[in-house]
């Protein structure tokens, strides 16, 4: 099961994004058809403004009907208040009566995009230099698009997995206020996603730039943010005699005042060992003064050089993890 896994992500992942080295090889016929399902999917605007994750889900729904999946296999979900936020469920059977499955998650929806904002159509894929850009290109339709594929890769090639494999394709994940269809599922079509474990984005790694791994992360928490309103006062009086104490003012040094604080370094019993032990693989500056701060997060001159990147300036922020 594992290794059907792997080889069906690793079968998609170069034609996700090429290094330049020139003239491309031409893509197989299996890389081609994921190619094409790829495409589709970036293409088709999710955002929760103007676009349709009901309509990305129906494209994938298809796919899969064309591959062999019968109706009782695929659900497509959406709920009436949120009609364009939908997403779809597929389920390919396993061998095994006693293991329990596995759930393959990503959701398909982006963060808006304002045309004049990009350089390119953000909802064209477009190839420069060995690169794809466009919106949604791996946050998450990269992880969404093997997923898919892996699914009518078992299904063509009549594999047998002893677990049962689950794919839920969910929107509401890039925008607060939006239907969250992973939340869904789980509180009212449960028995749809139930599974022993589940694959989803949030890891991560760091290579030294030669091929090597360096270090190799898993997510165990997911960050929010919070709203605050701020609201500022004074006397008041006719604007053609304007004063020194003026609400504006006083909201704007306020805002430098936040803008200027530095909260102090804080770690979880998670965030501490992942500094200390992700530090210790590095062979670098930066390195020792991750292990550095995990022993003492006081120790100034090591967080003056984690605070030179912005992913581990975030971990050990105490704004970062805590709620």
């Amino acid at each position: 099961m594992w290794m059907a896994l792997a080889v069906g992500a690793l079968i998609a992942g170069p034609v996700v994004a090429q290094v330049p080295t020139g003239k491309m090889d031409p893509l197989r016929p299996d890389q081609q058809r994921f190619f094409e399902l790829y495409k589709q999917l970036v293409e088709t605007d999710t955002s929760v403004t103007t676009g349709s994750c009901t309509q990305a889900a129906g494209q994938i729904a298809a796919r899969l009907k064309a591959a062999g999946f019968a109706d009782d296999q695929i659900t497509l979900f959406s709920v009436p208040e949120h009609p364009k936020e939908g997403g779809i469920v597929a389920i390919y059977p396993g061998t095994s009566s006693t293991l329990k499955p596995i759930l393959l998650l990503a959701h398909i929806d982006v963060v808006a995009a304002k045309r004049a904002d990009w350089v390119r159509d953000p909802y064209t894929l477009v190839e420069e230099g060995g690169y794809y850009y466009a919106r949604g290109i791996a946050d998450d339709k990269m992880m969404a698009a093997t997923w898919a594929d892996t699914l009518i890769r078992f299904k063509q090639d009549g594999y047998k997995p002893a677990r049962t494999v689950k794919m839920a394709l969910t929107c509401g994940e890039e925008t607060d206020t939006a239907f969250n269809g992973a939340q869904y599922l789980a509180n009212h079509k449960r028995d749809l996603i139930d599974a022993a474990f589940a694959l989803n984005e949030g890891g991560g790694g760091d290579t030294d730039g030669k091929g090597h791994l360096v270090a190799q992360s898993i997510q165990v928490g997911e960050k929010t943010y919070q709203d605050y309103k701020l609201v500022a006062t004074n006397p008041g009086g006719h604007s053609s005699q304007p004063v020194r104490e003026n609400a504006i003012y006083a909201m704007s040094e306020a805002l430098l005042k936040v803008g200027g604080h530095e909260f102090p370094a804080e770690f979880s019993d998670t965030t501490r060992a992942f500094f200390a032990r992700a530090g210790a693989a590095r062979k670098d500056e930066l390195g020792a003064a991750m292990v550095a701060l995990a022993k003492d997060p006081g120790d100034a001159r090591a967080a003056a050089v984690v605070n030179t990147d912005k992913g581990f300036h975030s971990i050990c922020a105490r704004r970062a993890w805590r709620r």
